[in-house]
């Protein structure tokens, strides 16, 4: 089993790393919150995986952290959720936003994921509502509610809803607030490319 691939960033596609380990490199699959804080090409990355087998080919998953690899297997563990729908879920906000969401019952949030409809993401929090150990809050739902208006707002100004999703990360956490958010985003889109 691979546990995690440390190398060197050659190639980012769509939904997709490439990862130079030595003699081979390896495609992975990433969400849009790893694909946008993913370093520059030509930088070193580690990422923790999850290996899928198929009966006609192999797939492997990359996360930034061990927390978003135990969220994703708790989603691919969920009858109807295969791992590429998993892997959309993550990429809808930040894992702590992710968790607070499925605490406090909003399924309409993680129905937002390409391929998860309402009843799915019903299904989801009612199955991981209140087993999720790791640390969320109400301030972190708040943020996400928020930035949701945020990227909608961002997106119908012209900007690529990949590169509204790498500003909106990138955003400090203590800034709230919509207008504050959204004067932090717009600054930031002067200056990344």
């Amino acid at each position: 089993m691979i546990q995690a691939l440390s190398g060197t960033l050659i190639a980012k596609r769509p939904s997709k790393l490439i990862v130079d380990i030595g003699p081979v490199a390896f495609g992975v699959y990433v969400s849009e919150n790893v694909l946008a804080n993913s370093p520059e090409i030509g930088s070193k990355i580690k990422l923790f995986s999850y290996l899928h087998v198929r009966e006609d080919a192999l797939e492997l998953y990359g996360f930034l952290d061990e927390r978003e690899l135990d969220l994703f297997k708790k989603l691919h563990g969920i009858s109807g959720i295969g791992p590429k729908s998993a892997l959309s879920i993550l990429g809808v906000a930040p894992i702590e936003q992710l968790v607070s969401a499925i605490n406090v019952g909003k399924a309409d949030l993680l129905s937002r994921a390409s391929g998860v409809g309402k009843k799915t993401a019903e299904r989801i929090v009612l199955e991981l509502k209140g087993k999720l150990s790791f640390q969320s809050s109400a301030e972190a739902l708040n943020i996400f509610e928020s930035d949701v208006e945020l990227e909608e707002t961002l997106v119908g100004l012209g900007y690529t809803r990949a590169h509204v999703k790498m500003v909106i990360s990138k955003i400090d956490p203590s800034v709230s607030g919509f207008k504050d958010r959204l004067k932090e985003a717009l600054k930031n889109m002067k200056t990344m490319p």
